[in-house]
């Protein structure tokens, strides 16, 4: 799983979704469903990738009540997915439930799908956490001490920007799973994401996964788009079939 580009499937309907995929010819991909498609389609989405072999980032950024957020991941372990997660600030107390859910609902004999917390998301600012947020500390600061509280609830790794993930490494060791959004190559708009980095810098800073959602989707070529991010990933040179 570590090493891996993760596509982000924010498409409106399956429709849309096939679409895309198809033009991969059986390629098996890391794809992430996220709340968008994940409530038009539902659970049939996610069943029917996992039929075509791809593997699924179940992307519902679960928070709630301890109890609530345990019994909706004892459900979730069943779709197959291969991660999933919620959000740090729910606490530990929900956090643990989450794993006790997800270990619960895990098939017998079936590998338990990796759990990950959301820290601060790629699109909050310094600013907006301090004025919103009413966090007084540095962003940096939130981002590793959500990520020390995930750990302390067993999860598997945090969801944070590239620009957290050395200290991540530093504190809390090479095997917490760091994944991060907010990739974008350094001639691409930002968008709507405030905290974002090429996939070099990723790499470089020792990030387990990356993110890559319209850049790809979006792109006229989208399989040459995934190409093109995936060897920047890997730190290989791209050549097309006319050089």
């Amino acid at each position: 799983m570590k090493n891996s580009l993760i596509i982000a499937l924010d498409f409106p309907d399956k429709n849309d979704v096939y679409g895309f995929i198809k033009k991969f010819n059986n390629e098996q991909l890391f794809v992430k469903v996220g709340m968008e498609l994940f409530y038009k389609e539902g659970p049939a989405m996610v069943q029917e990738l996992k039929e075509m072999g791809h593997d699924i980032f179940l992307d519902l950024k679960l928070h709630d009540i301890p109890n609530t957020v345990g019994r909706a991941m004892r459900n979730l372990a069943s779709l197959g997915c291969d991660l999933v997660n919620v959000h740090a600030a729910g606490g530990k107390e929900m956090m643990v439930a989450a794993l006790e859910g997800l270990e619960a609902g895990t098939a017998l004999g079936a590998k338990r799908p990796k759990i990950i917390a959301v820290t601060q998301l790629t699109s909050t600012s310094e600013e907006q956490m301090k004025g919103e947020q009413l966090i007084s500390v540095s962003l940096e600061q939130s981002v590793l001490h959500y990520a020390k509280v995930t750990q302390d609830a067993g999860l598997d790794g945090v969801v944070c920007s590239s620009n957290e993930v050395k200290l991540i490494r530093e504190q809390l060791g090479e095997q917490f799973l760091t994944v991060t959004p907010g990739i974008r190559m350094s001639s691409e708009s930002v968008g709507d994401q405030k905290r974002v980095a090429t996939p070099e810098f990723a790499r470089n800073a020792g990030v387990s996964m990356i993110v890559v959602g319209r850049s790809i989707t979006r792109a006229e070529d989208p399989v040459l788009a995934y190409q093109l991010y995936k060897n920047a990933w890997e730190g290989k040179v791209y050549e097309t079939k006319n050089s």
